[in-house]
């Protein structure tokens, strides 16, 4: 049996199992997030993790081309999931899946970056961006005319700052051939296709994007440390709850004026900015 065969067989049984997890509604992934926030209920969780292990595999299937067997990519991702639903709030309104993908995603990178034979290429900030942004670089490269080999490896170096040569390895690492995406799978009759995602931005774009953020969340994690405990809490309460608690219902809580609610947030607004070296942050 060929390698492609055997992944396809491999990921064919896996999903085979996984289907016989139902998914949960709205009213059910609640009643078992709050079991086991309140009570540290393991079945609860346990349900929370396998009822979403299919987008597991959807997400993973988006980095198949970086060189790394699928198999791997859906447990480091199972494992994103689980730290996902230790973490998760069941009152912030929002569903598991929806806060669970940042931490797929994250865990995924780190096992790329950990496993890949580009980590040889180079270890900067420059090297891991173009790791996930090559194709989309390339792709619009192609749309502006740009598609000889050479004109296209000279743009991408004068973008991106990254030697030739490391550029020439990364594109035959991550051009290699991929399983056929349209066979069906003999267990469960799914084509990977049908786990792909929907159309929409690529995930290179959406790495890039994700270190520009995680780096602004970092600072602003910085920022917030140095509030006083009650700007600290007027923000996290004014712009961090969904829906956000209104300036007078806020200053009742607080046994404050709704005026003076309004003044800390404008201060604590101020030094945020200072200390993030912005000019809007927030609110306009």
């Amino acid at each position: 049996m060929t390698t492609a065969l055997a992944r396809v067989s491999e990921l064919d049984r896996y999903m085979a199992q996984i289907s016989r997890y139902p998914v949960l509604d709205a009213a059910q992934e609640q009643e078992l997030a709050r079991r086991w926030r309140d009570f540290n209920d393991v079945d609860a969780a346990h349900a929370l993790v396998t009822a979403n292990l299919r987008f597991v595999v959807k997400i993973a299937n988006e980095y198949r081309g970086y060189g790394a067997r699928i198999l791997d990519l859906v447990q480091e991702g199972t494992i994103g999931l689980m730290q996902a639903v230790k973490k998760f709030d069941p009152d912030r309104g929002y569903r598991l899946l929806t806060y669970a993908v940042y931490w797929i995603r994250t865990y995924i990178h780190g096992f790329l970056m950990r496993t890949s034979r580009m980590v040889r290429i180079g270890t900067s900030r420059a090297h891991r961006k173009l790791f996930f942004k090559l194709r989309a670089l390339k792709g619009k490269l192609a749309a502006k005319g740009i598609t000889e080999y050479d004109d296209v490896v000279d743009q991408v170096n004068l973008e991106t700052g990254v030697s030739r040569e490391d550029i020439e390895e990364m594109d035959t690492l991550l051009t290699r051939s991929d399983t056929s995406l349209d066979t069906p799978m003999e267990a469960s009759g799914v084509a990977l296709a049908e786990v792909m995602p929907a159309e929409g931005p690529t995930q290179e774009e959406l790495f890039a994007d994700m270190e520009v953020e995680a780096d602004r969340a970092a600072l602003l994690q910085r920022a917030m440390s140095e509030l006083i405990p009650r700007e600290r809490e007027i923000i996290e309460k004014r712009y961090f709850v969904d829906p956000p608690i209104q300036l007078k219902d806020l200053g009742k809580e607080m046994g404050i004026s709704k005026q003076r609610v309004s003044q800390l947030e404008r201060r604590a607004l101020k030094k945020l900015r200072q200390s993030m070296g912005q000019e809007q942050l927030l609110v306009q």
